[in-house]
């Protein structure tokens, strides 16, 4: 818990914009969104962090990009 809420005072005096999410029984999900990157950084209980970040191309698409969202992703 100590790691979570210095990294949470880092992230806050570095005015760096997040959320907090509770996807996993074990873990507290940071989303730290920056200028073309998405961070995902999991707290385990047992004090693990896993961190995974997701880049944009900088390619910008129209509204017709929307369909694909829904043809690739709906069950």
């Amino acid at each position: 818990m100590k790691k979570l809420l210095f990294f949470l005072s880092r992230l806050e005096q570095a005015k760096i914009s997040y959320s907090l999410e509770h996807i996993r029984d074990e873990t507290i999900m940071v989303l730290a969104t920056v200028p073309g990157e998405r961070w995902e950084i999991e707290f385990f209980e047992d004090g693990n962090v896993e961190v995974e970040i997701f880049k944009s191309s900088g390619e910008i698409k129209d509204e017709s990009a929307l369909e694909r969202l829904f043809k690739e992703f709906t069950d």
